[in-house]
């Protein structure tokens, strides 16, 4: 038996995995046939590939020498794969968190060598796992780093930072706080607070801040699912939210938090969907779209500016004129 790509993928996969029965999941295969898929494997490379255990698996001394270079292999092969389908495909199929506006749908149409750009909403989970199972190219969603260790793209899924962004207090037009450079955590117990219902992905972010301020049980007025009710909530009864600046809507008012932390947006994609041209495309318009936007807020702009080391993603649009 000669060995096959397919036969790369599946000792990629167990040595990713370490078990033959989450491999065997994992490419929806009876933990059975892929053992003896295995067996017929390492009878072709001429000797075991892994040390067989009740806890998993380890590679073998042959192993060790062969799985980085199956690895290769099959990185090798998605990239063809992907250059491939660049041509092939017309539509590029983009997940956005929370909303999507127009604008992005029309930077993402301007910048990829496509017919149509399709762009859909929809929570981050769903996003990663629409990506994962090649619904969507590729999509943006927040990482939860900030309060959780950060996860491992799943299989053949690739991602990159596109910008770390602060967590700010939204306030109504008017209110006293905004008269300062930055407000001090001392000034948040006097607020009454817009927060996430449990089910929203900032809900743990928001929850890991306000232990972080000492203002473990804030005065609550209303539990909102998605950043627009949040800011209808600031701007309508002049309560208080945590929010990333791009978060906010105009019809409310930014201050920096004394201590805060940030947030990082991640753009996700499988990487035998998406050519190696199209990646550098997507990074660069996405990040060049963010930049446009922050634009329109002029204390956040300001503050990008004033602060670029926090900013590495976007250096190359700081250091030029964005239109």
């Amino acid at each position: 038996m000669n060995v096959e790509l397919r036969h790369a993928r599946i000792v990629t996969v167990i040595d990713r995995v370490g078990s033959i029965s989450k491999a065997a999941a994992e490419l929806h295969l009876p933990q059975s046939s892929l053992t003896a898929q295995l067996r017929r494997i390492e009878k072709a490379v001429g000797g075991d590939l892994f040390i067989r255990s009740h806890s998993g698996v380890v590679p073998t001394a042959l192993g060790e020498r062969l799985l980085p270079m199956l690895a290769e292999l099959v990185h090798h092969a998605d990239m063809v794969i992907a250059e491939a389908a660049a041509y092939a495909s017309d539509v590029f199929r983009f997940g956005n968190a929370e909303w999507t506006p127009p604008s992005l749908h029309s930077a993402l149409q301007s910048a990829l060598p496509v017919a149509e750009v399709q762009t859909e909403t929809l929570s981050p989970c769903a996003a990663v796992e629409a990506v994962r199972r090649g619904v969507l190219n590729a999509a943006l969603v927040p990482s939860m780093a900030l309060v959780a260790p950060a996860d491992v793209p799943e299989l053949a899924l690739s991602s990159t930072v596109i910008v770390r962004e602060p967590i700010w207090l939204a306030l109504a037009p008017g209110h006293p706080l905004l008269a300062r450079d930055w407000v001090d955590t001392t000034h948040l117990a006097t607020l009454n607070w817009v927060c996430y219902t449990r089910d929203h992905w900032f809900h743990p972010i928001e929850k890991h801040l306000f232990a972080k301020f000492d203002q473990t049980d804030p005065e609550v007025l209303h539990y909102v699912d998605g950043h627009h009710e949040a800011m209808n909530w600031v701007r309508d009864a002049a309560a208080a939210a945590l929010t990333t600046p791009t978060g906010a809507t105009r019809e409310v008012s930014l201050v920096p938090i004394s201590g805060t932390e940030s947030t990082e947006m991640l753009l996700v994609w499988r990487s035998d969907a998406v050519s190696r041209e199209n990646q550098r495309r997507l990074v660069r318009a996405v990040r060049r779209y963010y930049c446009e936007y922050a634009r329109t807020i002029a204390r956040y702009w300001a503050w990008i500016v004033a602060h670029p080391q926090d900013f590495a993603e976007l250096r190359h649009f700081l250091s030029v004129a964005v239109p």
